[in-house]
Protein backbone atom coordinates (compact mmCIF):
# COMPACT_ATOMS: atom_id res chain seq x y z
CA UNK A 1 0.00 0.00 0.00
CA UNK A 2 1.14 3.45 -0.21
CA UNK A 3 2.25 4.83 2.52
CA UNK A 4 -0.23 7.59 3.54
CA UNK A 5 0.89 11.35 4.52
CA UNK A 6 -0.48 13.77 7.12
CA UNK A 7 0.00 17.32 5.80
CA UNK A 8 -0.11 19.90 8.48
CA UNK A 9 -0.50 23.43 7.34
CA UNK A 10 -3.00 26.61 7.84
CA UNK A 11 -1.99 27.89 4.27
CA UNK A 12 -3.81 26.30 1.84
CA UNK A 13 -1.68 26.62 -1.27
CA UNK A 14 1.44 25.30 0.87
CA UNK A 15 -0.91 22.57 1.18
CA UNK A 16 -2.09 21.69 -2.09
CA UNK A 17 1.99 21.92 -3.38
CA UNK A 18 2.94 19.29 -1.31
CA UNK A 19 -0.01 16.82 -1.63
CA UNK A 20 0.69 17.36 -5.37
CA UNK A 21 3.86 16.43 -5.08
CA UNK A 22 3.06 13.44 -2.20
CA UNK A 23 0.74 12.59 -4.77
CA UNK A 24 3.00 12.57 -8.26
CA UNK A 25 5.70 10.32 -6.18
CA UNK A 26 3.39 7.72 -5.40
CA UNK A 27 2.01 8.46 -1.94
CA UNK A 28 -1.35 8.98 -0.40
CA UNK A 29 -2.19 12.07 1.16
CA UNK A 30 -4.97 13.32 3.80
CA UNK A 31 -4.74 17.09 5.29
CA UNK A 32 -5.47 19.20 8.66
CA UNK A 33 -5.72 23.11 8.46
CA UNK A 34 -4.10 23.43 12.24
CA UNK A 35 -2.73 21.28 15.20
CA UNK A 36 -5.99 20.31 16.75
CA UNK A 37 -7.69 18.78 13.15
CA UNK A 38 -3.97 17.59 13.09
CA UNK A 39 -4.62 15.34 15.90
CA UNK A 40 -8.12 14.66 15.40
CA UNK A 41 -6.90 12.66 12.04
CA UNK A 42 -4.40 11.40 13.11
CA UNK A 43 -6.32 9.75 16.11
CA UNK A 44 -8.94 8.46 13.15
CA UNK A 45 -6.39 7.05 10.97
CA UNK A 46 -2.69 7.10 12.18
CA UNK A 47 -0.29 8.11 9.21
CA UNK A 48 3.39 7.03 8.37
CA UNK A 49 4.24 10.38 8.36
CA UNK A 50 3.12 13.93 9.42
CA UNK A 51 4.49 16.71 7.83
CA UNK A 52 3.92 19.61 10.39
CA UNK A 53 4.02 23.22 9.89
CA UNK A 54 5.26 24.74 13.36
CA UNK A 55 4.30 28.66 13.12
CA UNK A 56 0.07 27.95 12.87
CA UNK A 57 -2.06 29.81 15.16
CA UNK A 58 -4.17 28.36 18.51
CA UNK A 59 -2.24 24.84 18.62
CA UNK A 60 1.27 25.52 16.44
CA UNK A 61 3.39 22.28 15.36
CA UNK A 62 5.59 22.21 18.69
CA UNK A 63 2.49 21.39 20.92
CA UNK A 64 1.22 19.05 17.95
CA UNK A 65 4.57 17.22 17.99
CA UNK A 66 4.43 16.47 21.98
CA UNK A 67 1.07 15.53 21.54
CA UNK A 68 1.67 13.21 19.29
CA UNK A 69 4.58 11.60 20.78
CA UNK A 70 2.66 10.51 23.91
CA UNK A 71 1.39 7.63 21.95
CA UNK A 72 3.09 7.53 18.82
CA UNK A 73 6.64 7.59 17.59
CA UNK A 74 5.59 8.80 13.28
CA UNK A 75 8.07 10.21 11.76
CA UNK A 76 7.31 14.28 12.12
CA UNK A 77 9.15 16.42 9.59
CA UNK A 78 8.63 19.94 10.29
CA UNK A 79 8.12 22.63 8.10
CA UNK A 80 9.85 26.17 9.14
CA UNK A 81 10.37 29.90 8.26
CA UNK A 82 13.93 30.68 7.87
CA UNK A 83 14.11 32.98 10.80
CA UNK A 84 12.79 30.60 13.25
CA UNK A 85 16.24 28.26 13.72
CA UNK A 86 15.44 28.16 17.73
CA UNK A 87 12.15 26.79 16.87
CA UNK A 88 13.67 24.29 14.32
CA UNK A 89 16.52 22.89 16.97
CA UNK A 90 13.25 22.60 19.76
CA UNK A 91 11.64 20.64 17.25
CA UNK A 92 14.31 18.14 17.02
CA UNK A 93 14.54 17.99 20.71
CA UNK A 94 11.40 17.51 21.35
CA UNK A 95 10.99 14.50 19.11
CA UNK A 96 10.45 15.77 15.28
CA UNK A 97 12.87 13.59 12.93
CA UNK A 98 14.06 16.83 9.80
CA UNK A 99 12.76 19.79 8.63
CA UNK A 100 12.64 21.53 5.78
CA UNK A 101 13.02 25.83 5.60
CA UNK A 102 10.29 27.66 4.06
CA UNK A 103 10.31 28.44 0.94
CA UNK A 104 11.08 25.18 -0.19
CA UNK A 105 11.29 22.83 -2.72
CA UNK A 106 8.66 20.52 -3.35
CA UNK A 107 11.46 17.98 -4.84
CA UNK A 108 13.69 18.10 -1.90
CA UNK A 109 10.89 17.42 0.13
CA UNK A 110 10.16 14.61 -1.14
CA UNK A 111 13.56 13.45 -1.18
CA UNK A 112 13.72 13.50 2.63
CA UNK A 113 10.10 11.95 3.14
CA UNK A 114 11.07 9.18 1.40
CA UNK A 115 14.29 9.03 3.02
CA UNK A 116 12.68 8.77 6.33
CA UNK A 117 10.25 6.33 5.21
CA UNK A 118 12.70 4.14 4.11
CA UNK A 119 14.82 4.41 7.06
CA UNK A 120 11.78 3.61 8.93
CA UNK A 121 10.53 0.35 7.27
CA UNK A 122 14.33 -1.05 6.67
CA UNK A 123 14.65 -0.48 10.54
CA UNK A 124 11.42 -2.24 11.47
CA UNK A 125 12.02 -5.39 8.57
CA UNK A 126 15.07 -6.35 9.13
CA UNK A 127 15.02 -9.89 11.00
CA UNK A 128 18.09 -10.86 10.48
CA UNK A 129 19.87 -7.89 12.19
CA UNK A 130 21.03 -9.40 15.76
CA UNK A 131 20.32 -7.14 18.70
CA UNK A 132 22.55 -4.56 19.70
CA UNK A 133 24.25 -4.56 23.04
CA UNK A 134 26.79 -2.31 25.19
CA UNK A 135 26.96 -1.31 28.79
CA UNK A 136 22.96 -1.34 29.93
CA UNK A 137 22.24 0.19 26.62
CA UNK A 138 20.14 -2.58 24.31
CA UNK A 139 19.17 -1.86 20.63
CA UNK A 140 16.68 -4.60 18.86
CA UNK A 141 16.56 -3.06 15.32
CA UNK A 142 13.69 -6.15 14.48
CA UNK A 143 11.12 -4.83 16.98
CA UNK A 144 13.09 -1.21 16.48
CA UNK A 145 12.96 -0.64 20.41
CA UNK A 146 15.51 0.33 22.38
CA UNK A 147 16.26 0.61 26.41
CA UNK A 148 18.66 1.24 28.88
CA UNK A 149 18.40 -1.35 32.09
CA UNK A 150 15.33 -2.75 30.96
CA UNK A 151 13.96 0.74 30.83
CA UNK A 152 12.07 1.55 27.14
CA UNK A 153 13.92 4.76 25.29
CA UNK A 154 11.28 7.03 23.98
CA UNK A 155 13.55 7.58 20.62
CA UNK A 156 12.20 9.13 17.09
CA UNK A 157 13.27 7.16 13.65
CA UNK A 158 16.91 9.06 13.20
CA UNK A 159 17.25 9.01 16.93
CA UNK A 160 17.22 5.08 16.71
CA UNK A 161 19.55 5.10 13.15
CA UNK A 162 21.99 7.10 14.61
CA UNK A 163 22.31 5.48 18.35
CA UNK A 164 22.49 2.02 16.20
CA UNK A 165 25.46 3.03 13.97
CA UNK A 166 27.18 3.85 17.30
CA UNK A 167 25.84 0.25 18.88
CA UNK A 168 27.60 -1.25 15.71
CA UNK A 169 30.70 -0.20 16.47
CA UNK A 170 31.02 1.18 20.19
CA UNK A 171 34.99 2.14 19.86
CA UNK A 172 34.56 4.00 16.73
CA UNK A 173 34.93 7.64 16.24
CA UNK A 174 32.24 8.85 13.78
CA UNK A 175 32.39 12.42 12.12
CA UNK A 176 29.03 13.99 11.29
CA UNK A 177 29.35 13.32 8.00
CA UNK A 178 29.45 9.51 8.56
CA UNK A 179 26.34 9.77 11.02
CA UNK A 180 24.82 11.73 8.37
CA UNK A 181 25.31 9.07 5.92
CA UNK A 182 24.05 6.50 8.15
CA UNK A 183 20.87 8.00 9.52
CA UNK A 184 19.53 10.22 6.14
CA UNK A 185 21.44 7.82 3.47
CA UNK A 186 23.62 10.46 2.47
CA UNK A 187 21.18 11.81 -0.72
CA UNK A 188 19.93 15.09 0.78
CA UNK A 189 21.71 17.91 2.28
CA UNK A 190 21.77 18.32 6.51
CA UNK A 191 23.28 20.91 8.88
CA UNK A 192 25.55 20.03 11.07
CA UNK A 193 23.54 21.71 14.08
CA UNK A 194 20.62 19.29 13.23
CA UNK A 195 22.82 16.41 13.66
CA UNK A 196 24.33 18.46 16.82
CA UNK A 197 20.60 18.52 17.68
CA UNK A 198 19.77 14.91 17.30
CA UNK A 199 23.26 13.96 19.81
CA UNK A 200 21.75 16.28 22.35
CA UNK A 201 18.65 14.57 22.54
CA UNK A 202 19.93 11.35 22.45
CA UNK A 203 21.95 11.94 25.43
CA UNK A 204 19.03 13.93 27.55
CA UNK A 205 16.69 10.82 27.03
CA UNK A 206 19.21 8.38 28.01
CA UNK A 207 20.20 10.96 30.68
CA UNK A 208 16.57 10.76 31.91
CA UNK A 209 16.81 7.23 31.89
CA UNK A 210 20.34 6.86 34.38
CA UNK A 211 22.81 7.03 31.65
CA UNK A 212 25.58 8.74 32.85
CA UNK A 213 27.89 8.33 29.97
CA UNK A 214 25.72 8.36 26.70
CA UNK A 215 27.92 9.92 23.59
CA UNK A 216 31.15 11.31 23.97
CA UNK A 217 32.91 13.94 21.85
CA UNK A 218 35.66 13.68 20.43
CA UNK A 219 37.14 17.50 19.60
CA UNK A 220 37.78 17.95 16.10
CA UNK A 221 36.26 14.27 15.17
CA UNK A 222 33.17 13.56 15.95
CA UNK A 223 31.14 11.26 18.32
CA UNK A 224 31.74 7.73 19.81
CA UNK A 225 29.53 5.84 22.10
CA UNK A 226 30.41 6.52 25.96
CA UNK A 227 30.35 3.82 28.13
CA UNK A 228 26.33 3.46 28.82
CA UNK A 229 26.36 3.05 32.48
CA UNK A 230 24.36 4.23 34.66
CA UNK A 231 25.10 7.31 37.31
CA UNK A 232 28.38 9.63 36.22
Amino acid sequence: MAPRILVVDDDSHIREVICFALEKAGMATSIARDGVQALESFRRQPADLVILDIGMPEMNGLEVCRQLRKSSDAPILFLSARDEEIDRVLGLEIGGDDYVTKPFSPRELVARVTVILRRTRSGRSAASVEPLSWGALRLDPESHLASFEGRALPLTGIEFAILKTFAARPRQVFSREQILESAYGGAIHVADRTIDSHIRNIRAKLAASGCGSAIDTVHGVGFRLGRCEAGN
